[in-house]
């Protein structure tokens, strides 16, 4: 599992209303200018999330979005699946979406592995609430410096060597290219 920057404005919102007093509306512009997520990219994460039930919209004079209950009855695992879809690794282990496969009964890796990373996983992120991330936003934590952390797609087939030794530095070591089928 990978965090993206969609996850981290979810979070970043889902923190700014869990501090908000139970039932306030908060508008759209005040959550982007609380979060600094931009006002175009807030507004389908929180379609995600109001198509979830994990926020509450009212439209019209006076609307806002809205927590429909506690912060701490709103944990990180259904805010993940609203916003990315499955946590599992594979579609033959994840429990939403799940897809057969014919070599299941008979693969070491699914049992031995990506079960437990699955579940794993869903365990810590359950364990995690709104709640928690109200906590942080309340501190001035608002998970900005998690964007330079995120790991993109292209960085992946990248491996880096620490250097242990106080010699030169070593540099990041690519993996060979995979070999493309040219085209007719």
């Amino acid at each position: 599992m990978r965090l993206s920057k969609t996850d981290i404005y979810a979070f970043k919102t889902l923190g700014y209303l869990g501090t908000q007093p139970p039932g306030r509306l908060v508008g759209s512009e005040e959550l982007s200018q609380a979060t600094g997520v931009r006002h175009t990219y807030l507004v389908r994460i929180l379609a995600a999330l109001v198509g979830h039930n994990l926020v509450v919209s009212k439209k019209g004079q006076g609307g806002g979005y809205t927590l429909p209950r506690p912060p701490e009855e709103i944990n990180l695992r259904d805010v993940i699946r609203a916003v990315d879809g499955p946590i599992a690794p594979l579609a033959c282990i994840s429990l939403n979406w799940p897809k057969a496969c014919a070599k299941e009964a008979h693969c070491h890796a699914r049992s031995a592995v990506w079960l437990k990373v699955r579940d794993a996983v869903l365990q810590s992120l359950s364990q995690v609430s709104v709640a928690d991330l109200a906590a942080d936003f309340r501190q001035g934590v608002d998970y900005s410096e998690c964007l330079d952390h995120l790991l993109p797609s292209s960085e992946l087939l990248t491996r880096r060597v620490p250097n242990h030794s106080p010699g030169p530095s070593h540099p990041s070591v690519s993996l060979p290219q995979l070999a493309r089928p040219s085209l007719p």
